[in-house]
């Protein structure tokens, strides 16, 4: 179930994180962080003024000058996109895996009125079984559905769901009698029912938390956002201020010049790197 010896830069998760990194430019995408919304306006305006340098007119400094700082602000904004989208990238292929599991694991699925371990049983694939379905599960099987032990005692690896790497037992009665689909019998066999509908077990649920497309942000993204949203307010009117003092000091000063600073006093990496730390933390929650 757990895919460890992923790395981290994958050929094919980087290729889809630059392509996406691009994507993500899209205006109304970018709204949605607003400190960098604001770098990437600050990345058209210098754009822009970059044109305006090329037909000559050097008022606003250089070409090559305002150029550099265009490429700067906007490789500052596709890196805090690729770090989004590899952090997406790989939480939407941890999702593939734990779907692949839930799928494609084969359950013992016992034929009633025999009772006992000496009974006849069917394979079938996880996906197939329903609420009130009883499987048996022997060493060395992988658990195919979330269900409630009623018959026998086991020992079983949970490591692929708690990230505890010391076996746990599991028996009929009592409070410790449920067992997690993808966790694996290590000995003895169990007699287990089914007691979650299809689409409701733990592992659908983990897989709809990273493949939903609203992802519901942590109290402390919330947080961390509104409080980066009013420190880019302030150094907003800090930085609009500088222009009637360097009037008054006839000092002029280059919109190349406010935009460094802007982009220098917020809090820029913060803001790039917050929504790829929560993405982040879901999928090594999902990797514990």
């Amino acid at each position: 179930m757990k895919n460890q010896s992923q790395t981290l830069f994958q050929k094919d998760l980087v290729n889809e994180a630059i392509k996406q990194s691009f994507v993500k430019l899209n205006p109304k995408i970018m709204f949605k962080n607003p400190v960098m919304f604001l770098v990437e306006i600050g990345t058209v305006v210098m754009f822009i003024v970059s044109l305006i340098s090329l037909t000559g007119n050097t008022s606003q400094g250089s070409f090559a000058y305002n150029f550099l700082v265009f490429i700067i602000l906007l490789f500052t904004v596709l890196f805090a996109n690729f770090a989004e989208a590899i952090a997406e990238a790989r939480g939407k292929a941890q999702a593939d895996s734990l779907r692949k599991t839930r799928e494609e694991t084969p359950a013992k699925l016992i034929i009633q009125n025999n009772p006992g371990f000496q009974v006849e049983t069917i394979l079938k694939r996880s996906a197939e079984m329903k609420l009130g379905d009883i499987f048996l599960c022997e060493a060395g099987d992988q658990i195919p559905m979330d269900g409630e032990i009623i018959e026998g005692l086991a020992t079983i690896d949970e490591s692929a769901i708690t990230g505890e790497s010391a076996p746990v037992i599991r028996e009929a009665g009592g409070d410790k009698s449920s067992v997690t689909g993808g966790t694996k019998v290590l000995s003895d066999r169990i007699k287990v029912k089914v007691t979650t509908k299809p689409g409701e077990s733990f592992l659908d649920k983990m897989i709809a938390l990273v493949e939903g497309a609203s992802r519901q942000k942590t109290p402390n993204e919330i947080a961390l956002t509104i409080l980066l949203a009013g420190f880019t307010l302030t150094f907003i009117i800090v930085t609009v201020t500088l222009k009637p003092f360097a009037d008054y000091a006839q000092t002029p000063i280059t919109i190349a010049a406010f935009i460094s600073l802007f982009v220098c006093l917020i809090p820029t990496t913060i803001g790039g790197l917050l929504s790829a730390i929560g993405i982040a933390g879901m999928d090594r929650a999902l990797r514990a």
